[in-house]
């Protein structure tokens, strides 16, 4: 009882943390409302990927008017990247759904679990308990936090190069308006489709060319920076926090220099 009553902060405090972290901080960190601004910088991110990827389908569907071959690879090149927004369109939408579920499941497990573990090494003092508890509780809040801070680095990011998606888009939306408008004209006059089409275009076909061409750069510039915003930039900001823990953590080394300073003392003790 002696031994009990000298530990008891050992037993209480992590009983407490626990209920607190189940009953109150769990509830907290999984509401979308915690999470508003967030899951608002997400909705817009998401919102720019699909404007790309509509826009890049129907540049793709719009090149395809224009006469002869020249036009077919970038057809084809724009019909892929349509495809490659769709990885970036994934991250956004599985980072959306990680933002509440890290914080269920670091409220509801992993710091109860902690604090179950903080409660054993008051009652056995072993070591190994409690590096475990503060590893598990400090991987915990590293998952909870490790989106909002890619997201606030992505929006960082983003806003250097807002006004050139923008661009891009509205690039290609003016180029395949331009392109359909040529092919219409060309069937109202009541002629073949092609030989209309050539013969309404045979001045510009290598000046639309040339705009669909620079369109396809813009359009990889476009996909460059949500594939790092969306995929890479959580990816930097998870393996961050690793290092950041395990430096945190690394409690071993300053114990091992003690010993062996003492060990060192021992040896130069007379025998």
């Amino acid at each position: 009882m002696e031994r009990l009553r000298k530990k008891w902060p050992w037993l209480v405090l992590p009983v407490a943390a626990a209920l607190v972290s189940l009953f109150v901080l769990s509830g907290f960190a999984s509401s979308p409302e915690t999470h508003r601004e967030t899951l608002a910088a997400l909705e817009e991110k998401q919102t720019t990927v699909l404007e790309l990827s509509a826009a890049s389908a129907a540049a793709s569907a719009a090149v395809t008017l224009i006469p002869g071959d020249v036009a077919t690879p970038i057809a084809e090149k724009l019909a892929d990247l349509s495809a490659c927004f769709l990885l970036a369109l994934c991250a956004v939408f599985l980072e959306k759904y990680l933002l509440t579920l890290t914080g269920a499941v670091t409220f509801s497990v992993l710091i109860p679990l902690s604090c179950l573990f903080l409660l054993l090494y008051g009652l056995f003092e072993r070591k190994s308990l409690r590096a475990l508890a503060t590893r598990l509780a400090a991987f915990g809040l590293m998952i909870v936090l490790v989106i909002p801070a890619s997201v606030y680095v992505s929006d960082l990011i983003e806003a250097t190069y807002q006004t050139s998606i923008e661009a891009t888009i509205e690039t290609a939306k003016e180029t395949a308006g331009e392109i359909e408008a040529q092919a219409e004209t060309a069937e109202k006059e009541d002629k073949g489709f092609w030989s209309g089409l050539v013969t309404s275009v045979t001045d510009g076909v290598s000046g639309l060319a040339e705009k669909a061409g620079r369109m396809v750069n813009r359009f990889m510039e476009a996909l460059a920076v949500m594939l790092v915003t969306c995929c890479v930039i959580p990816v930097l900001v998870l393996l961050s926090f690793v290092w950041l823990a395990k430096t945190l953590l690394a409690v071993e080394l300053p114990a091992g220099r003690d010993s062996k300073k003492a060990l060192g003392d021992r040896q130069e003790e007379p025998v």
